[in-house]
């Protein structure tokens, strides 16, 4: 009863969230009420406190001293039904109010978040630290968390010298009002000459919180006359930028921002890698995202006792404050002469800071691609131990004292009390000081619990006290059930006991071995079995959940778990906490305890490179759609081993196990068995990426044949938006989309765009032989770096040959007559062709002249002419298996042709990459009668390109185009304007 009812509990707050996040719910006024929520959740604490004891009392006891005094036996009964109809009743409150607990957070959380873009000019009160710092040599921005209020519309641009005088005069007017005793505050805009209308209309009751962004942007190709006016400008505003990694918690600025509302779950299914950053933020409880323009270079003073603060600076808040000053003068410490470190240097660093407070900021992207791939990210992030670890040592160094100076103490104070109000005491000032997340927050509470389990003397086990400390965290706030460590913290500590209780139970072994040689030895494999059973245990037990909250999991962890757990535990954790509490007295030593730690860490993140570098194991990556049912089978598998021994036959792990086995196999079978085309997300409206899955039969088995086709739509003749993707973000994101898509090597990859406004922040310079940071093209560097992860036959690329030269050395991607490196790059130009030996499938380039010399017509469209029908779907990162067929529109240009089923190529697909007009005007000069005069006649032609292509009405009807669909969802608007259109569906 006490598992049920918790379950139903969570199951009932999740669903509501999941509700209420995605349908409009009717606000009452009820729920608005902030005050009303922790009156709700102490409700709920004696509703269950209620419960507990009428359970207790429920149960029936024995009366063997004397039966004839016993209650009768309808009595009894009467008793029994009336018990358990009141324990109904309650647990049905106590899910009720659950539900109700979460709705109250959702749509408090929802009249408080921002509904529409604006720009405004605010009074910004920081948070904590940045999550990011902003580092233009990187490409790292500046990610903040921060409290915004005193907003206003933006009318005009102002530079920091505006705002300086819009918070000289925002402090000049509130000691006016305390001197006059006024309390209205009325802001004016110095900026603007209409100042009462701006006062006016100023939303200055709004408080919002919301999350900072600042990104180094790419420098754009200025004209000779007024390239150094405006490169002086941006130079000004990145420095001024730049000073945003100096605000301290607690500052207080007036900024120019931006405002953006937090976009929806639903466009998490157009994230490349599935992300759901919308219930990152909302977990977060963040209102809104701002992008800055321009900052205050003055600070408003915070130590006045009348300061217009905000109503939340309570005691506990300047605590937080307080702390988080000093984990910022701490990364300062860390951040010190950067650049004068080596890259290996600078990430030992930021992992060494990581582990102390759990400030990520420093760490970089391939960092933590690196711990992800190795299967110890987990060790970035301060878990229970980094807290359990300093508890016990602090406490046990004071006992130590204590025995020493004056163990009279123990006549007052029993020891174990002495010890435990010192482990509390260190596990909630540590948890704080990293920042409180879940485990560290888990870890303390739990100390707190059961010390006072001990000190009732109630019968409670250990891991029921983990579980209502679930419960009673999903309580307090109903958001921490979007958050992956929740999860993986609570699960993986249950995993942890159970296992250590069945493992206690294992009768030991006989110690046969006479010599201590012997017994060394024989201690030292049986710690190792037990650590590598450990291990084991807790990889197949969280690679369900694992799964579902992430969608791959990496197979290096069972192997680098093995030490990379004991190095950190036992060595690098215990020698940075000591380096922390040194610095406090001591910083000279403190600095040299660092330097060893940081010597560990680089030689630990070169084995890990060295280990995940080798062919054994290359494709380290497990990747497999896990939904509900496939997680309930698991857990029926596991079932078994989590209840106690002999209570349920180990056998029947065999039905659900089976099921799981088949169920995953016909899920990576269905991936093979149909033509499709999947159009991958990239975060870049003008690249598109799509691959064609086409199943090629053969005597032994089946497999596909897989194309990738990458482009970038940019018009050549209009000024777009630069792209922010970078070639390693952007393979690394197509890498793990293939993975899931159960794609392991490729046939080939086209890139059919010969535009080189794709930039990225390295290229190899011909003339100086350097790396030059303005012309770098990510589409070939994507396709070097994919060649590296996965084997791939053929890369067709447009353009001419000698564009790739500077490429060729940096990245090795070589042409015809070279041999010699991993990948050979061949022209994609008209005429091009290849086939299946059996004549199924026919790629053909149908546009590309290379020999002209005139870029606008390299641009290569592909052909893909098909016996069977293929689909277009939309993948979904977060389920690969339940992606959506795209949206089309139909034309009536080929729907009165006769259907000819002896045609050897029935469909075609054509993939568009123009992106000027010029490429299909010389295709209708060119190739427009071959095409017409042809004796294949196809059964259905679907276009896919962009909404910005030139085609014409007349390409679409010599092409015969029966349906168009587009990579950004948008209309093409020759098609619209075309009488040739019927219906727009899916």
């Amino acid at each position: 009863m006490y598992w049920l009812i918790g379950s139903f509990i969570i199951i009932a707050m999740m669903g509501v969230l999941a509700v209420a996040d995605s349908t409009s719910m009717p606000i009452v006024s009820l729920f608005m009420d902030s005050a009303s929520t922790p009156v709700l959740t102490f409700s709920l604490v004696f509703l269950t406190l209620i419960l507990m004891v009428v359970s207790q009392f429920s149960i029936p006891a024995a009366n063997t001293i004397n039966p004839v005094k016993s209650v009768s036996h309808h009595s009894t009964y009467a008793c029994r039904v009336l018990s358990f109809v009141l324990i109904a009743l309650l647990a049905i409150a106590l899910i009720i109010g659950s539900g109700l607990q979460a709705l109250m957070s959702h749509q408090q959380a929802d009249t408080q978040k921002i509904t529409e873009p604006m720009r405004i000019q605010a009074l910004v009160h920081i948070e904590g630290i940045s999550d990011s710092v902003y580092d233009a040599g990187i490409d790292t921005g500046y990610r903040q968390v921060a409290t915004i209020s005193q907003i206003s519309p933006l009318v005009s641009e102002l530079t920091a010298q505006d705002l300086d005088k819009v918070a000289t005069e925002y402090w000049a007017e509130i000691n006016n009002s305390l001197s006059s005793n006024n309390v209205k505050y009325e802001f004016s805009n110095s900026q603007s000459s209409h100042q009462d209308t701006l006062a006016e209309s100023a939303v200055q009751g709004n408080v919002y919180r919301v999350l900072l962004n600042a990104y180094p942007k790419k420098p754009a190709k200025q004209s000779s006359k007024t390239g150094s006016k405006k490169k002086s400008e941006k130079s000004e505003k990145q420095n001024q930028i730049a000073d945003l990694n100096h605000l301290q918690p607690g500052d207080r600025l007036f900024m120019t921002l931006t405002l953006a509302p937090l976009a929806t779950s639903k466009q998490a299914l157009n994230n490349p890698s599935g992300f759901d950053s919308y219930r990152w933020l909302r977990g977060r409880h963040i209102d809104g995202v701002a992008n800055i323009l321009a900052t205050s270079s003055s600070i408003l003073p915070s130590s006045h006792p009348q300061s217009h603060s905000l109503a939340s600076d309570s005691y506990l808040t300047r605590l937080r404050t307080a702390i988080d000053k000093g984990r910022w003068q701490l990364r300062q410490h860390f951040y010190q002469n950067w650049v004068a470190n080596t890259a290996a240097g600078q990430q030992a660093k930021a992992v060494t800071l990581s582990l102390l407070t759990g400030d990520r900021s420093l760490v970089n992207r391939e960092t933590k691609d690196l711990y992800q791939l190795a299967g110890i990210s987990h060790l970035l992030a301060i878990s229970g131990t980094h807290v359990l670890f300093l508890a016990i040592v602090l406490a046990g160094i004071v006992i130590l004292f204590i025995n020493r100076l004056y163990p009279a103490l123990y006549r007052y104070i029993p020891r174990w009390h002495v010890r435990w109000w010192l482990m509390i005491s260190a596990a909630f000032i540590y948890a704080l000081f990293t920042g409180f997340d879940v485990p560290a927050a888990r870890t303390a509470w739990m100390l707190l619990a059961i010390g006072l389990t001990r000190l009732t003397l109630l019968p409670v086990s250990t891991m029921r006290i983990l579980f209502a400390l679930a419960v009673l965290m999903a309580w307090h706030d109903p958001y921490v059930l979007w958050q992956a460590g929740y999860w993986l913290s609570f699960i993986a500590v249950a995993l942890l006991l159970k296992y250590e209780d069945t493992s206690q139970k294992q009768p030991l072994e006989s110690n046969q071995p006479s010599t201590s040689h012997h017994k060394l030895l024989r201690h030292l494999w049986l710690n190792f079995k037990r650590l590598f059973k450990l291990q084991c245990w807790l990889f197949l037990a969280l690679l369900p959940v694992t799964l579902l909250l992430f969608g791959k999991a990496s197979l290096w962890g069972l192997v680098v778990n093995l030490f990379a757990i004991g190095l950190f535990g036992w060595i690098i954790v215990p020698l940075n906490l000591l380096a922390g509490l040194c610095y406090l007295i001591l910083p000279a030593i403190a600095n040299i305890i660092w330097t060893l730690v940081t010597a560990i860490v680089t030689n630990l993140h070169e084995l890990i490179s060295w280990l995940t570098a080798m062919p054994v194991l290359s494709d380290a990556w497990l990747y497999t759609p896990v939904n509900a049912a496939i997680l309930l089978m698991a857990l029926l598998a596991i079932l078994p081993w989590l209840l106690p021994r002999g209570l349920i036959s180990r056998w029947l792990v065999l039905p659900p196990l089976s099921l799981l086995v088949m169920t995953v196999y016909a899920n990576q079978q269905s991936l093979t068995k149909t033509p499709t085309l999947y159009i991958l997300p990239t975060g870049d409206q003008y690249i598109s990426a799509t691959l064609l899955q086409y199943p090629v039969l053969s005597d032994k088995d089946a497999k596909n044949s897989s194309w990738l086709f990458l482009t970038d739509h940019r018009p050549s003749s209009t000024k777009t938006t630069p792209s922010n993707l970078t070639a390693d973000k952007f393979s690394a994101t197509l890498k793990q989309q293939l993975g899931s898509l159960a794609v392991n090597k490729l046939e080939g990859i086209v890139v059919q765009s010969s535009s080189s406004g794709v930039t990225d922040s390295r290229v190899y310079d011909k003339t100086s032989g350097a790396v030059n940071p303005n012309d770098s093209e990510i589409l070939p560097m994507v396709v070097a770096q994919l060649s590296q992860r996965l084997p791939v036959s053929q890369y067709w690329q447009a353009g001419r040959s000698e564009r790739w030269s500077a490429l060729q050395q940096a990245y090795k991607i070589t042409t015809d007559s070279q041999k010699t490196a991993t990948i050979s790059a061949q022209r994609c130009e008209s005429g091009k062709i290849w086939q299946l030996p059996n004549g199924h499938l026919t790629l053909q380039a149908i546009t590309g002249w290379s020999k002209i010399d005139d870029a606008s017509v390299w641009d290569c469209t592909i052909a893909i002419d098909s016996s069977k029908p293929i689909r277009v779907l939309k993948y979904q990162a977060n389920d690969p298996l339940k992606s959506l067929p795209v949206t089309s529109q139909t034309l009536t240009s080929n729907s009165q042709q006769p259907i000819d089923q002896a045609n050897t190529s029935q469909s075609r697909l054509i993939l568009n990459a123009d992106t000027h007009e010029r490429a299909w005007q010389m295709w209708s000069l060119l190739c427009s009668v071959e095409s017409t005069n042809s004796n294949i006649t196809m059964n259905r032609t679907t276009w896919l390109g962009h909404s910005t292509s030139h085609i014409s009405s007349e390409v679409i009807s010599q092409q015969q185009i029966d349906e168009v669909t587009t990579y950004d969802n948008k209309p093409l608007e020759v098609a619209l304007s075309s009488d040739a259109l019927i219906r727009e569906g899916d």
